[in-house]
Parts: structure tokens; sequence; C-alpha cells
């Protein structure tokens, strides 16, 4: 066996130990209290990234269930990024794959790690408002209103945005909980709440982008089953031109 090849061998029997030591002995030739330098220094900075990013999550689940589902997902889950800013995400794959695995975590963690994950996601984006064609001071109602690409509708069947330590519901709510998470001009991400017809409205703007605004709250009464459909489309069209002061709609589409 050549040096190389050798070395790629230690350090891969190496990086298995560290990974699950309890399935993986170490390589041969090194001293116990350096693997256990190994272990903790990477085992805590996988704990400290997390428990940064999922804080909420972090705390309800507390000692000892916390480290161990970090450990589980440390031993189980291989990552397809060596990035650390990527880490929470992988994570929340890990989550995602571990209820569709039927492993019998509570019904409530992956919305939870989802909602907290957002917040990360939306800070890193490179998304930018300059990027999209539009007319700032475009017709809301005759021209083909424009979302914002850092400002993204959310649902879930938890209230993850009050979930914490003593206050985890048994069940779901009747209704979803429904928010809005966007960056604004400051690179602050900040979340609201939306109405199911602002949620729906924003949902049919992606559905349907090449509508009107007009012809998307028209279709809208039709769902809703308005009594008066003039009234509603007033109605629309202040949300239209909220939303915008909002900077969720940046204006219309542009040419």
């Amino acid at each position: 066996m050549s040096a190389p090849e050798q070395l790629a061998r230690q350090q891969a029997c190496l990086a298995a130990h560290v990974r699950d030591p309890a399935a993986n002995a170490p390589p041969p030739g090194i001293e116990e209290r350096r693997l256990q330098v190994y272990r903790e220094l990477f085992i805590n900075s996988v704990l400290g990234l997390l428990g940064g990013n999922f804080p909420v999550l972090r705390r309800i689940l507390g000692e000892p269930a916390w480290p161990e589902l970090v450990r589980a997902f440390y031993r189980e889950h291989h990552c397809a990024t060596p990035l650390f800013p990527e880490l929470p995400r992988e994570f929340l794959q890990y989550l995602q794959a571990r209820a569709e695995a039927g492993r019998g975590d509570p019904p409530w963690w992956l919305e939870l790690a989802h909602y907290e994950w957002v917040e990360l996601a939306l800070d890193l984006s490179e998304d930018s408002d300059e990027d999209v064609p539009h007319d700032p001071a475009g017709d809301l109602l005759e021209g083909v209103p424009v979302v914002s690409p850092l400002a993204w509708p959310l649902a879930y069947a938890w209230p993850v945005h009050q979930l914490a330590p003593g206050q985890v519901p048994e069940a779901p709510a009747p209704a979803p909980t429904l928010l809005l998470v966007r960056r604004d001009p400051g690179h602050a991400v900040r979340f609201h709440t939306l109405s199911p017809l602002t949620f729906r409205l924003l949902q049919r703007l992606s559905e349907q982008p090449d509508l009107c605004g007009r012809e998307q709250l028209q279709a809208l009464a039709d769902e809703a089953g308005a009594a008066d459909p003039a009234a509603f489309l007033a109605e629309g069209a202040r949300m239209l031109g909220q939303l915008r002061r909002d900077g969720v709609l940046l204006g219309t589409r542009a040419g």
C-alpha cells in the first residue's frame, strides 16, 4: 500500500471513530487522550452550532434528549456539504428522514425546526429585490403583482411561533398557523402572522404568476364565495397596497 493510500485509510478510520466511537475502533497508534480531544472537539462544535440555530427546539427537548438527538444526527446522517452554515439545513433533512421512517418523534419537531431554520435561510439568501425587474409604482390591479423573493409565506399545523418549554399542545390547532417571514432592507429577518385571505392571495401570486391583480382578486372572491364581489375587490386592492408598503410586493412586472 502506498503512503497516500495508507494515510487515506487512516483518516477514514479516524473519521469513522470520531463519528461513532461505540461502533468503530480508532486507528492504531493514537493515544486515547488525543482521541478524546478529537471526539469532544467535533461533537461540541456541532452541538454549539445547532443549539444556536435551533434554540427553542433545544430548550424544549432539554437534557439529555437534545444532545442525544444531535449525536444521532452526527452519527447517522451523511452531509452533502462540508460548509458549516449549511449544517442546519442538513439537520432539518435528517429530521425529515426520521419522520418519513416513522422513528416516533413528536409530530411538532419537524415544523418547529423548519420555522427556526427559515430565519437562517433567509438571512443567508443571496436573492435581492433589485435583481427582480419590476415597476415599484405600477398599478397593482391592472398589472401583474411581483412578490419579493425575500418574503416567504409559511403554513404550519402547529403554532410554531408560540412553542416553548412547558407550552407544547397535545394536538395541532384547529386552524393552521399562517406566517410571513421577510428580510427587510436593513437585513433583519422578521416574522408576521397572516390572515387566511392574505396567505391565500400570496399563494395565488405564486401559483398563477401571470394574472393581473384584478384577476387574482376576482378568483379569490370566487374561492371565498364573496357575497359582494365589488366590496371584496375594494378590500383586496387595499390589501395589495398594504403588501407593497410592507415590502412584500415590489410593485408590478416591468415591461
